[in-house]
């Protein structure tokens, strides 16, 4: 079917606003449902358009999901800078695991869907942030702040999927806490306590190497 491009009427409305109602409908559909089950007539749907503009905008769906995606990387780039402070870095990545709870959410569909690197179009750009996010724990643990039993990868994967798990499993956090997910008061709570299994592990190392 050809694509129909929306009139002048439609473009010089608001151009900018109307691509970002896209996008929030995008983030908030990709994230209930996985890129799979969104539907491209819901996502116009959220957004109040019509979704001819979809394919005005983005190309189609694939296109406003790879959009969506890096809409987290803008985010951080902009917000989650790498300090030389590895419980400030945890704690960081905690608040913003489970404030952008789509994101996260987002995330673990893709890991649901996975299969291989042929299918997986930004792994170049997550592996290379991923590795520079990991060197704080990789300096540590060549300075021997950490414990040499650790493995720095497996660490920084338990960092990240512990920051993560109260966007990925809300219901566990209201049966544990009684508290949901979104509240800022759990958010700050939960980022000073992974924070802090961050300064006990350094601390912890610092200890043993006195003794």
């Amino acid at each position: 079917m050809a694509r129909r491009t929306p009139g002048p009427d439609e473009r010089q409305r608001d151009p900018e606003r109307t691509r970002q109602q896209i996008l929030d409908a995008g983030l908030a559909e990709f994230a209930a449902k996985g890129y799979a089950g969104a539907r491209v007539g819901d996502i116009a749907e959220r957004a109040g358009v019509n979704k001819q503009l979809i394919s005005y905008y983005f190309g189609g769906k694939d296109g406003l999901y790879r959009a969506v995606g890096e809409l987290w990387w803008e985010y951080e780039s902009a917000e989650l800078q790498v300090i030389d402070n590895l419980p400030e870095q945890v704690r960081q990545y905690a608040i913003a695991g489970a404030s952008h709870g789509q994101s996260a959410r987002l995330l673990a569909w893709e890991g649901l869907a996975y299969t291989g690197t042929d299918g997986d179009v930004d792994s170049e750009e997550r592996d290379r942030r991923l590795r520079q996010n990991a060197e704080l724990i990789k300096e540590a643990h060549a300075a021997g702040r950490l414990d040499s039993r650790f493995d720095p990868m497996m660490l920084m994967l338990i960092f990240l999927s512990a920051a993560n798990a109260p966007a990925v499993y809300p219901q566990l956090v209201r049966g544990l806490t009684g508290e949901t997910a979104e509240s800022p008061e759990f958010i700050g709570r939960f980022a000073d306590q992974l924070g802090l299994v961050a300064e006990l592990l350094l601390s912890e190392a610092d200890d043993t190497e006195r003794a």
